[in-house]
């Protein structure tokens, strides 16, 4: 797969002591299309690696699979991977997936779902959790494990990160990216592509805030929990509390806060 996710470029660093020439790391960020089947789904601004996680994430978060298994990851399946330059990633059920409908805009790095999607129609498709609360310990713990295992957040600065919380407290699949979203599909992804979904003895941790994309996307992939370094929404509360998933913010040092559910055992 393509590396290179940061460039370097010459800047002037400004300081007490004034003014001098110093070269600077800064992420890289390109678009990406994800088709279906040959069908084209979604353009998403992200940082190139782990492309075919992010697409196999993307796919199965918003429930575009139906529950159809991945036969083949691929870059662009109408051409060389050279000639889209990386940036066309196709994703093949052999037709078994329904056939998706295509997103008319461009999605950033930071938008996710955009608010296409309502709170009634995940309750609609996906299944109330069955899972056990996780230890609050682990979700404490997490921010500064992965913190140290974030490459790219150290080399420039401006990266999430989302990772996996095993049950042991232990970090399995840490991926970084400009986009929050992208950075939990490319976590999805690769539990979808090992047959490690749904992840119900597992939590989810978010470097941002926990957005009601992050909260759907962790109730789509069957965590148990997600953790937040900064604050929740509304809506990602209300979705936490419907799908029966812990939510936890602002875990810093030995603190946080508990949103959902409403009373701990």
């Amino acid at each position: 797969m393509r590396q290179g996710r940061s460039e370097q470029f010459l800047t002037y660093r400004v300081d007490a002591d004034g003014r001098t020439r110093a070269p600077d790391d800064l992420i890289v960020e390109e678009p990406m299309s994800i088709q279906l089947d040959g069908v084209e789904v979604s353009t998403t601004m992200r940082t190139p690696g782990h492309d075919f996680e992010l697409a196999a994430g993307f796919l199965y978060a918003e429930g575009l699979l139906g529950g159809a298994p991945v036969q083949t990851v691929r870059y662009c399946a109408t051409g060389s991977a050279v000639s889209t330059e990386y940036n066309v990633v196709t994703v093949e059920t052999g037709g078994k997936a329904p056939v998706p409908t295509p997103r008319l805009q461009v999605t950033n790095s930071s938008c996710g779902l955009c608010g296409s999607q309502t709170l009634e129609e995940l309750t609609n498709r996906l299944q109330r959790l069955n899972v056990e609360p996780f230890p609050l310990a682990h979700l404490l713990a997490a921010p500064d494990k992965v913190r140290e295992m974030q490459e790219l957040f150290e080399s420039t600065g401006s990266v999430h990160a989302a990772a996996e919380i095993l049950p042991d407290g232990d970090i399995g699949v840490v991926r970084e990216d400009i986009g929050r979203h992208n950075a939990v599909d490319k976590v999805i992804g690769r539990l979808l592509l090992d047959g490690q979904l749904p992840a119900s003895d597992r939590a989810l941790y978010v470097s941002g805030r926990a957005s009601f994309e992050m909260v759907q996307k962790a109730w789509a992939g069957g965590f148990s929990a997600v953790v937040a370094v900064s604050a929740p929404s509304a809506l990602a509360v209300d979705t936490a509390r419907a799908a029966n998933l812990m939510l936890a913010g602002f875990a810093r040092g030995d603190t946080m806060n508990i949103y959902s559910p409403l009373e701990l055992s």
